[in-house]
């Protein structure tokens, strides 16, 4: 565990705020505070790592199965997602921001003109309560 503060590892402790959107015992995912587009999530593991390169490999398996999860979830008919985007920021060169790895899960519609480098900068949190509640409930809350 790192001794700098990490906000996703206090979101893990439930210190944090967030909107849980799913919960196991290996991974967190809720939804991003300055999401690209309604429903953007991120997957974490419980256990911290600052980077893919030291992320315990046995933790990729439970990270990429959730993210599915969520992804079938959001391309329900009910979500309206006609596709999801996954993406890992891995270094300050590659836009990560919380260095804690994480995994986004963002849903993508079809026309929605979102040029997904530029929405990664200019983001909108929306309502991020209902958002959350309605994903738990389309993937069967297990937080």
């Amino acid at each position: 565990m790192s001794t700098v503060p990490c906000v996703f590892c206090d979101i893990v402790a439930g210190r944090g705020p967030a909107h849980l959107v799913y919960s196991d015992e290996h991974v967190v995912a809720f939804l991003d505070r300055a999401p690209v587009i309604r429903g953007h999530t991120l997957v974490i593991p419980r256990k911290h790592s600052s980077g893919l390169s030291d992320l315990d490999p046995a933790l990729g398996t439970p990270l990429f199965a959730a993210a599915q999860r969520i992804a079938d979830a959001m391309k329900t008919p009910e979500f309206g997602a006609h596709g999801v985007n996954l993406a890992v920021n891995d270094g300050r060169a590659a836009m990560q921001t919380v260095f804690h790895t994480h995994l986004h899960v963002v849903p993508r519609r079809s026309g929605d003109k979102l040029s997904f480098a530029t929405g990664l900068v200019t983001r909108r949190a929306g309502d991020l309560a209902t958002t959350a509640a309605h994903l738990r409930s389309l993937i069967g809350d297990r937080t």
